[in-house]
């Protein structure tokens, strides 16, 4: 691999890895609710998640979604689900931890399996391995840089984001007369949710 397009690998995975979505959403919002500690299963989870799908496109897998369109219809619309009753769960989360502390557990399995309904995630798997890997003499070599990069990147973003959550934490907790900040704060966040759904849907 040249380092022209190692550069380029590395802007793509800084665009896709740290620019908003449902992964750096519930990592945000798990913090922000619960603290570091609660999100960190998650945040270690999207990169093993993430790992496996990308593993599974270079096999060959990902391209059942291109050829079979029922199928890619099928990964869309249970990721869309997923996304949609998370964010339900979140938007209904009004007191930081406490007896709503089960209200938003997404735990280190859940975490991973939510790459797995995420088209958006497969598309970019696909990408990635048709343009840096596949078709190439040292296609191996290859995936063994761009895996531990992508998985870098996957962890460093969503724990970017659980920390920026957990900084949050005791200014949305406030008095009781302010904690209208939290409800809002879960209310975007759960909107950011909804938004993606309703985006994979349409892609």
């Amino acid at each position: 691999m040249s380092s022209t397009e190692f550069i380029a690998l590395l802007v793509l995975a800084t665009a896709m890895s740290f620019t908003p979505g449902p992964n750096t959403a519930l990592s945000t919002a798990m913090a922000a609710n619960h603290g570091l500690r609660h999100a960190m299963p998650f945040v270690c989870a999207v990169p093993l998640g993430w790992g496996l799908l990308l593993t599974f496109s270079a096999l060959g897998v990902g391209a059942l979604l291109v050829a079979l369109p029922w199928l890619a219809w099928g990964v869309k619309l249970a990721g869309a689900a997923y996304l949609v009753w998370l964010a339900r769960r979140l938007a209904m989360t009004q007191e930081l931890g406490q007896a709503d502390a089960r209200r938003l557990q997404v735990g280190f399995w859940q975490g991973a399996a939510l790459q797995l309904v995420n088209i958006k995630a497969w598309m970019l798997a696909l990408a990635i391995v048709s343009g840096w890997v596949a078709g190439h003499a040292d296609a191996g070599w290859r995936f063994a840089i761009v895996l531990p990069v992508m998985l870098g990147f996957a962890f460093a973003s969503n724990l970017a984001y659980a920390l920026v959550g957990s900084l949050l934490r005791e200014w949305l907790a406030g008095p009781d007369d302010t904690r209208q900040r939290l409800r809002w704060f879960n209310r975007v966040m759960a909107g950011v949710l909804v938004l993606t759904a309703g985006w994979m849907l349409l892609r």
